[in-house]
């Protein structure tokens, strides 16, 4: 089971891009973030027709969720596992084949201190509350988590250290969520440094590798154990009008 996460950064925009790297790879489970698209928008049908089932939760311009499987998905839930009414799309969760698989868009929390990065960090316990929740299932959380959980993550730690998605808070925030049982299945495979996921538009980041790895696949023990091979699929951050993200992979054997 190949499964893939995705910041498409607009799928609109980037739908054939999608449709041809889904036919190019064919990974089993796709994880998609920034559809940001209303669910009347989402091309639910084009996909079926593709040989994927999908559920999404999205919202006009901004944010917004969705997952993708060659297998039909059952207890689709659109947010977080409390009673707290978010009007930001940024999650949605879904069984695959005895796996419940959550696509997440952390919030970005613009500046430290500021009430979007309060925000942030309280999201942050909710999803960390309801994964907790999840204990007694296979459990996959892939994402944009809008974190660069170490300074190896960094291409230029000293630059970024204490700056939003490197600040103690944060990576604190996620290391917690780390905690309730998740392993980071890129880092299973690859100690290295200078792998990233995103790279800024401006100033030729991508084409100097100045970005951060704020994407992941986070897997439960018993699911980690069997994850065979993870990456960065980095083509796809190439050729015309990408997304400024790459996205994420990890292999699990049966």
């Amino acid at each position: 089971m190949k499964i893939v996460s995705w910041n498409i950064n607009s799928l609109r925009k980037r739908q054939d891009r999608l449709f041809a790297w889904l036919e190019a790879r064919r990974p089993d489970i796709v994880c998609l973030q920034e559809t940001k698209c209303t669910d009347d928008q989402f091309p639910a049908l084009a996909l079926q027709a593709a040989g994927y089932y999908a559920a999404y939760h999205g919202e006009k311009s901004y944010n917004g969720v969705a997952i993708l499987s060659k297998i039909k998905l059952c207890d689709v839930r659109p947010s977080l596992c409390d009673e707290v009414v978010d009007q930001q799309a940024r999650v949605i969760a879904g069984t695959v084949d005895r796996v419940r698989v959550f696509s997440i868009y952390a919030p970005n929390g613009q500046a430290v201190g500021s009430p979007a990065y309060e925000y942030k960090l309280h999201w942050y316990r909710r999803l960390r509350d309801c994964i907790a929740k999840e204990k007694s299932s296979d459990v996959v959380v892939c994402g944009d988590f809008n974190v660069a959980p170490e300074d190896i993550d960094v291409y230029d730690a000293d630059l970024w250290r204490g700056a939003i998605m490197c600040s103690d808070q944060e990576r604190a925030a996620f290391e917690g969520l780390c905690q309730t049982g998740l392993w980071d299945t890129l880092r299973m495979h690859h100690k290295e440094g200078e792998l990233f996921s995103w790279w800024d538009y401006q100033m030729r980041a991508f084409e100097r590798n100045r970005g951060l790895r704020i994407d992941a696949i986070l897997a439960t023990e018993k699911l980690a154990k069997r994850c065979s091979a993870s990456g960065i699929d980095f083509e796809m951050r190439k050729g015309k009008e990408p997304s400024d993200h790459a996205p994420v992979w990890a292999e699990f054997t049966d």
